[in-house]
């Protein structure tokens, strides 16, 4: 048997036994679990990451993804690729944007929704005026950099897709919902299984 990886659409059978399983919450308990069944899995062939998620840490889901985007660099032999079940919310789009198009699969009905970034956080201005003005602009410069941070992750999702970035911008602030039929269609998938 070869090491080289499947090329090309894989097929229902390729995804038997997928080597890292994840479900839950995206945060750091599934970051270890991540990090333990990566380094379980074998360095050449197919590697299927399955992924099912209501949302979570977005810096979670970019942390597993620069891993994901480092072991495809260093390991040309191996292919990893995301399979997304039941719902890929949020934290999880922002995951398998980390995958080429052609490693992207979902199952049949799964939903893929993309939103903007959330933030809960008052503001209390008090102190100096000076102080006040460098905290305003502290959170300025938070809001901005986490903006261009989402949007880069939009950028990764839609990359080679019919969909445009002036979309995602306008339909993610109402939470976007993509059947797995529908994402295909627009290009986001290599295909349902």
């Amino acid at each position: 048997m070869s090491d080289n990886p499947p090329s090309g659409i894989l097929t229902a059978e390729a995804f038997d036994t997928p080597r890292i399983l994840l479900a839950g919450a995206v945060d750091y308990e599934m970051y270890d679990r991540f990090r333990e069944q990566l380094a379980a899995a074998p360095k050449s062939g197919l590697t299927v990451i399955e992924l099912s998620t209501l949302g979570g840490d977005p810096e979670v889901a970019r942390m597993m993804g620069e891993d994901v985007r480092f072991q495809s660099d260093i390991n040309p032999s191996r292919r990893l690729v995301f399979l997304g079940k039941a719902a890929i919310y949020s934290a999880g789009a922002t995951f398998m944007s980390f995958f080429a198009t052609p490693n992207r699969y979902l199952t049949r009905g799964a939903r893929v929704m993309i939103h903007e970034r959330k933030m809960d956080k008052a503001l209390h201005i008090t102190g100096p005026l000076t102080t006040c003005i460098a905290s305003v602009r502290a959170m300025l410069n938070e809001l901005e950099h986490s903006i261009a941070i989402q949007n880069e992750g939009f950028e990764n999702l839609v990359r080679g897709s019919s969909v445009t970035m002036e979309e995602v911008l306008q339909r993610a602030p109402a939470n976007w919902y993509i059947e797995a039929q529908e994402a295909k269609a627009l290009g986001l998938i290599a295909d349902v299984i």
